[in-house]
C-alpha cells in the first residue's frame, strides 16, 4: 500500500524517534508499504517519521546510482547492491574529510542543495528478523545511510546549509510546506485542513 509522504514543516520530521521493538505491531507489514511508497516516489530511501511514524526505521535501496557513469566500477557494484532495512541503527564511527553531494528529501521535493558529510562510516542495526548487523559503508552509501539516519534523529538536510542557503530557499520551504508545489507521488500537508 502506497502510504502519503509527509512535507516539509511537520513537527513530527522534527522529532527524535523512538527505538522499535519485536512487538512492533505488524511490522513486516509496514517495511514492504515503505518500499512500495519509497519506488512510487522514485526515492532511494525512506524513513519512518516520513510516512508520520516516530520510530527508529529506515529503508534504503540505492540500486539507482548505480548507473551514474561517474562512478568507478566498485561503487557501482557497490550501490547495486544497497538494498537494506535499517531497524534502530547506530552510528558507531566516522571517518575522513567531509565531501559535498547535492542532497533532495522526499518531504522536501524540488529543493536540492550541496550537504556536506564524512565518506566513512560503521553502523550497528537490526534487520526485518531482528537480526544484528556491523557493516562498513563509504561513499554514496555512507551518504543514503547518513541522511535516512539524520530524519530519525530530527534532521533534515536543509537544517545542514548555511544561513544564507536557508535564507534563499525560505519560500520554497514555506510553499512545500502549503502544499504549494507539483508532484508525482502522494503527500500529506501540514498546513492543509482535512474535509471532515
Amino acid at each position: 500500500m502506497i502510504l502519503p509522504i509527509v512535507a516539509y514543516g511537520d513537527p513530527v520530521l522534527k522529532k527524535k524517534a523512538t527505538e522499535v521493538t519485536k512487538s512492533y505491531p505488524k511490522l513486516n507489514a509496514l517495511i514492504v508499504n515503505m518500499y512500495e511508497t519509497m519506488y512510487a516516489a522514485n526515492g532511494v530511501g525512506l524513513a519512518a517519521p516520513q510516512i508520520g511514524l516516530s520510530i527508529r526505521l529506515f529503508i534504503i535501496d540505492a540500486s539507482p546510482f548505480a548507473e551514474d557513469e561517474a562512478l568507478d566500477e566498485k561503487e557501482k557494484e557497490q550501490l547495486k547492491n544497497f538494498k537494506h532495512t535499517f531497524i534502530n541503527p547506530k552510528i558507531i564511527e566516522e571517518q575522513g574529510d567531509e565531501w559535498a553531494f547535492n542532497e533532495g528529501c522526499l518531504s522536501i521535493p524540488d529543493v536540492r542543495e550541496d550537504v556536506f558529510r564524512k565518506p566513512n562510516i560503521k553502523v550497528e542495526y537490526y534487520d526485518d528478523a531482528f537480526k544484528k548487523h556491523t557493516i562498513e559503508l563509504d561513499g554514496l552509501s555512507a551518504r543514503v545511510f547518513q541522511h535516512e539516519y539524520d530524519h530519525i534523529e530530527g534532521v533534515l538536510f536543509t537544517d545542514k546549509l548555511s544561513s544564507l542557503k536557508k535564507r534563499l530557499i525560505k519560500a520554497k520551504l514555506n510553499n512545500i510546506s502549503k502544499g504549494k508545489v507539483k508532484i508525482e507521488y502522494r503527500m500529506r500537508f501540514p498546513h492543509i485542513k482535512k474535509k471532515r
